[in-house]
């Protein structure tokens, strides 16, 4: 079976994530955060395939921070809580770099579940990211998006569309053969 094209080309690097300067470019805020390794908890919002989980993924490598992945639609409290308690053993007087905890389509969570997250962000036992399509001002409670900070991942443009392609055509070892 093969890998779908969009996984094949997924960018690993911040160099070389297409898109959202505004966030991940020289003067973006988020660069800023990785750069002082100081990041905080964060809701990606934005449009199906706008590289929310890729930016979540790169963010994680490039803090060297430990990465759980959990989805809204599969996973409930105690999924939660096993990676919270996860995140609490590894929390040592040697240890800086808190786990990241990213949760796909968090505004699937019933308000319990949200809950749930509460004290670990508060502790900083975990950075929550979240992703989401939806507005966070309606679907995230309001005690967990006041402990995050929400950032909008904007459509690709026309020119990041033409370089996805190029990127594509260039560097896929299946596109990139000559027939």
């Amino acid at each position: 079976m093969s890998i779908p094209l969009a996984e094949r080309i997924r960018p690993k690097t911040l160099s070389d994530y297409l898109s959202q300067k505004h966030l991940v470019g020289a003067n973006g805020t988020i660069t800023a955060q990785l750069n002082t390794q100081m990041l905080s908890s964060m809701i990606f919002w934005g449009p199906p395939g706008t590289g929310k989980t890729t930016l979540a993924t790169i963010l994680a490598k490039e803090s060297d921070r430990p990465f759980y992945m959990l989805s809204a639609i599969d996973s409930g409290v105690a999924a939660i809580r096993e990676v919270i308690e996860k995140a609490k053993k590894s929390d040592t007087l040697f240890s800086t770099k808190n786990p990241i905890l990213f949760i796909d389509e968090i505004h699937r969570f019933s308000k319990s579940q949200q809950d749930s997250l509460l004290k670990a962000v508060e502790k900083g036992w975990v950075t929550l990211f979240g992703a989401t399509t939806e507005n966070p001002s309606f679907e995230v409670i309001p005690a967990l998006l006041s402990r995050c900070q929400v950032y909008v991942l904007n459509s690709f443009s026309k020119k990041d569309l033409e370089d996805l392609l190029t990127r594509a055509i260039t560097n896929d070892t299946l596109l990139s053969k000559k027939i």
